[in-house]
């Protein structure tokens, strides 16, 4: 029998879960197009809010491949720790983030979380408020392709930890 004093730590990490398939090299097709659809999802969404959109929705739909991913293209790009840690919690840290940023979080969590129905119609306005319409259609774009992206991610399990941006 072992016993381990309650103050001992170890820096073993817990080996690494296998991916369940290469979906991308399997449907190579599918893949192109979403490659071409998330080409199409950035135009006209600005940098910063597309990467707190896709790090926020990847945060709701537990997809740790996308976060990783995101989460270290916000900081290469200058996006700052703080806010990335926050927007877990962006409810209760608004004061981190712009209006346009908050309507764009409302709208993400919003489009993410279908099972209680449809996009509120509060929430639709103010986010019609902070963009306007051609804005927000893209918007809605950039929303549902990080969604489909999650979907990939998690149900093929792929593994965070080993993105670089800009690679």
């Amino acid at each position: 029998m072992t016993t381990h004093d309650a103050h001992t730590t170890t820096d073993e990490r817990l080996p690494e879960h296998a991916p369940r398939l290469d979906w991308a090299k399997l449907a190579p097709e599918a893949y192109k197009a979403m490659l071409r659809l998330d080409t199409a999802a950035r135009q006209g969404v600005e940098p910063v809010l597309l990467n707190l959109v896709k790090i926020r929705a990847s945060q709701i739909n537990h997809c740790a491949f996308c976060l990783d991913m995101h989460s270290k293209d916000a900081l290469a790009a200058g996006e700052s720790a703080e806010r990335v840690i926050q927007l877990d919690a962006w409810t209760e840290s608004k004061h981190f983030y712009t209006a346009r940023e908050i309507a764009a979080l409302e709208l993400t969590e919003a489009i993410t979380v279908l099972t209680d129905g449809f996009v509120p119609d509060e929430v639709y306005a103010r986010a019609a408020n902070a963009f306007d319409e051609t804005e927000l259609a893209r918007l809605v774009v950039a929303i549902t392709t990080i969604n489909a992206w999650n979907r990939f991610g998690v149900s093929t399990r792929l593994v965070p930890g080993h993105y670089t941006p800009g690679v």
